[in-house]
């Protein structure tokens, strides 16, 4: 099925803006699943995610094909996955960082419990990536 916002349910535009983590799944060079939880702003059609140059930066570059999922299933029965391809935004485009608005108003307080500010954030989480969502899936 092909992912539409406009078939999206209340309760899951609601759960996509306020979760606090989601999943994020990308495939290794060899093969096996990366799974590490991540801070996410949804933005209708497609995910912003701010990473350090990690392994899920070296996964991308290698494979685009990848996961979120949300944390809190309600044990198993309020399930929101998102497939996509996901991109690692160049130098050379308009980059968001996490001063963005709407990533301040979801993060700032827990940006401020682990001794961040959102220029300092952004400075240390400065890989922005972009997941264009294919698929989706609840129950």
């Amino acid at each position: 099925m092909s992912f539409s916002v406009e078939t999206l349910k209340e309760h899951t535009k609601e759960r996509l803006t306020n979760e606090v983590i989601a999943w994020f799944i990308t495939v290794r060079p060899d093969g096996r699943p990366h799974s590490v939880p991540v801070w996410f702003l949804w933005e209708g059609e497609s995910v912003l995610i701010f990473s350090k140059n990690n392994q899920k930066i070296r996964n991308l570059a290698q494979n685009p094909n990848v996961v979120l999922a949300l944390d809190n299933t309600d044990d198993g029965g309020d399930v929101i996955i998102l497939e996509g391809q996901a991109r690692v935004l160049s130098s050379e485009e308009e980059q968001p960082d996490t001063t963005l608005p709407a990533y301040k108003a979801k993060y700032g307080a827990e940006m401020q419990e682990i001794g961040f500010t959102p220029e300092s954030m952004g400075q240390e989480y400065n890989q922005v990536i972009r997941v264009t969502i294919d698929r989706f899936t609840s129950q």
